[in-house]
């Protein structure tokens, strides 16, 4: 039995170019736009890596059942065997945009 569907969607959204995976993408009701529904994401069964990109995404995306996009911000959609790497790339250069780890502030003052 094959499984569900997947598909890589690639979009830009605020200057950023963001790829995420979801189990469906369709034709919107609202006119003009996809709906892409059922995004997911890792949940870490392979280890305890953290990737900051995706976190970051998990987290803006977190609540959404269903993303209506534009057509016009829609760069790519794929139909996948399996799941690779989120990315969050520039929109003019291409290049991704890394995501540093949470850093805590320095202590002490400086007055």
């Amino acid at each position: 039995m094959r499984s569900k569907k997947l598909y890589k969607v690639t979009f830009l959204s605020q200057g950023k170019m963001l790829e995420l995976y979801a189990r469906q993408v369709s034709s919107s009701a609202l006119w003009g736009f996809t709906e892409v529904a059922d995004i997911t994401f890792d949940h870490g069964t392979e280890g305890v890596v953290i990737d900051p990109t995706e976190e970051r995404l998990r987290e803006e995306f977190a609540n959404t059942r269903v993303l209506h996009l534009p057509i016009q911000c829609i760069v790519r959609v794929e139909e996948v065997e399996k799941r690779g790497p989120l990315a969050i790339r520039d929109a003019a250069s291409g290049e991704k945009v890394v995501m540093p780890f949470p850093v805590a502030p320095p202590r002490g003052g400086g007055k």
